[in-house]
């Protein structure tokens, strides 16, 4: 049994809500209140808790690092996902997006084509816009799902790149051209990076990955279009 893992799948389990009581964690646990708190100062020396008194508390970001530690320590990633929050999972995506000083809104619906589309995330810096298409990562995720992913989100990110001129709001217009990148964001690593082009990024690399994209962004499957001729047209 690793003690540690089961802590950590407690901590999640009863701080959905906001802070429980040390003593919660002790008896779900059921291990001596000793080596409780030894563990629980472990995991707040490493940023992964908030300890006061005898309350504890973890917020969204300090989850998730949570689950992914859970996880490597042989937690079942399908039973650790359940324990996040849809929510949490986003505000860490945008987050990451702001501190790279890009402008981010969620659950972005629109129409193209006669169809309805809804992107879980789009943050955008000119002349960059990414569509990402966020993941609670599963077990048994073969190639053919992976593959059914991955042209979804490009679909979608065509969609969006192809009404580009619909969302004036977005400042659009004051740029040349735009590059759409369909990315797909996952809780932990897959087997793959990259599937036909299309990155696949575990949430806590995505900063550092939105920092390189400028660079990289030529190696990676996108949607270039030019917008000065569309928006001049419309105006």
């Amino acid at each position: 049994m690793n003690i540690e893992k089961d802590l950590i799948i407690t901590i999640l389990k009863f701080t959905v809500n906001g802070s429980i009581l040390n003593e919660q964690v002790y008896k779900n646990v059921k291990i001596p209140q000793d080596i409780a708190l030894n563990l629980l100062k472990k995991l707040e020396k490493e940023g992964l808790i908030y300890l006061h008194n005898n309350l504890l508390k973890a917020d969204s970001f300090q989850r998730l690092k949570l689950a992914v530690y859970a996880a490597q320590l042989g937690a079942d990633l399908e039973h650790v996902c359940s324990l996040l929050g849809w929510r949490e999972f986003e505000q860490v995506t945008v987050m990451a997006f702001e501190r790279n000083g890009y402008e981010v809104v969620e659950n972005f619906r629109f129409k193209h084509a006669g169809r309805r589309w809804e992107i879980d995330v789009v943050g955008w810096k000119k002349p960059l816009v990414v569509c990402v298409d966020c993941k609670h990562w599963r077990r048994g995720l073969y190639p053919s799902a992976l593959k059914k992913i991955v042209e979804r989100q490009v679909e979608r990110s065509f969609a969006f790149s192809a009404s580009l001129k619909a969302f004036e709001r977005f400042g659009f217009a004051s740029w040349d051209k735009a590059k759409v990148v369909p990315a797909v964001l996952s809780l932990v690593p897959s087997r793959f990076k990259f599937y036909g082009g299309v990155p696949l990024v575990p949430v806590f690399q995505l900063q550092d990955f939105l920092a390189q994209l400028p660079v990289h962004v030529s190696e990676l499957k996108f949607f270039e279009k030019s917008l000065a001729d569309e928006f001049n047209s419309c105006s």
